[in-house]
């Protein structure tokens, strides 16, 4: 055996030359990268709801054809942007009640123990009630009215946003108050120069969940609470119910679904990928 180490080659013209010549791998096109997976999807759904269309059989799914049916004709009837209209409304208004009192108590809930130990503890049982629980006593208090869904909804919302904004500001770390506060920052400038943007992400989460707990909250008190001349999409539900109308039920619940879809899309999105950017944890 050989214990001499063999010397290295020398490399030549003519293989630095073949190396150049040989194909490299090229990197994947855009298309396959960005628009590939949007129709691979389409495609998905799409034969979910030819297979829904034409092999279910079943009385308790109508087919795609006839809720499509119910939506065109209530469109037809202007019945569907009027129950939309009326339902957004009320959801709007409670909602950004619920954030405006709920942003302020969060921030005293942080802040002070007393708070935490009363409105704190109170927002953590209370937002464990099932919104429809709400409605009961919104009768007996506003009556059938549009104070009573006004009522619920608010309910429904404000504790979800008390309890984030009290978690977002206690994790914040103690070192960027402290560095803060050696600079010279004291009440409101601390507050809104430093607690609430760093809290600003979980302050974000909570008025998502918010929106959700007013979207559970509105359509049980459009369901409980029957306004024969401001019918909402819960009063849609409630009447498809009564009648036995399958397609009318899964037309609504396709209609909620698409609205809670596209709120997410324009309302809360941005905001989350402005944040994720300003904290570093996306590409710009």
């Amino acid at each position: 055996m050989n214990s001499a180490l063999e010397e290295p080659k020398p490399i030549s013209v003519a293989s630095v030359a073949a190396a150049d010549r040989a194909p490299s791998r090229k990197p994947a096109l855009p298309f396959m990268k960005n628009v590939f997976p949007y129709l691979l999807a389409t495609a998905i759904f799409a034969a979910f709801l030819l297979t829904w269309e034409y092999a279910v059989h079943s009385r308790f799914f109508p087919p795609p054809s006839e809720i499509w049916g119910f939506l065109k004709a209530s469109w037809q009837k202007h019945e569907l942007q009027d129950a939309t209209m009326i339902t957004m409304r009320r959801l709007f208004s409670g909602y950004l009640i619920g954030i405006v009192a709920g942003i302020p108590l969060g921030m005293l809930t942080a802040r002070f123990k007393t708070a935490h130990l009363t409105i704190g503890m109170t927002a953590l049982g209370l937002q464990t009630l099932p919104s429809v629980c709400w409605a009961p006593l919104a009768i007996t208090w506003f009556g059938l009215t549009e104070e009573s869904m006004l009522f619920i909804v608010i309910m429904g919302t404000v504790w979800a946003v008390i309890l984030a904004t009290d978690h977002g500001i206690r994790q914040i770390p103690p070192l960027y108050k402290e560095a803060a506060e050696t600079m010279g920052s004291r009440g409101f400038h601390l507050w809104f120069k430093v607690l609430i943007p760093a809290s600003l992400p979980h302050i974000v989460s909570g008025t998502k969940q918010g929106w959700a707990f007013a979207w559970r909250s509105l359509m049980a008190a459009e369901i409980y609470i029957v306004l024969t001349d401001a019918s909402g999409l819960g009063y849609f539900l409630h009447h498809g119910r009564e009648l036995g109308d399958r397609a009318q039920v899964f037309g609504i619940m396709f209609l909620i679904i698409i609205i809670g879809f596209a709120a997410d899309k324009l309302l809360f999105s941005p905001w989350e990928t402005f944040l994720r950017r300003r904290w570093g944890l996306s590409k710009s």
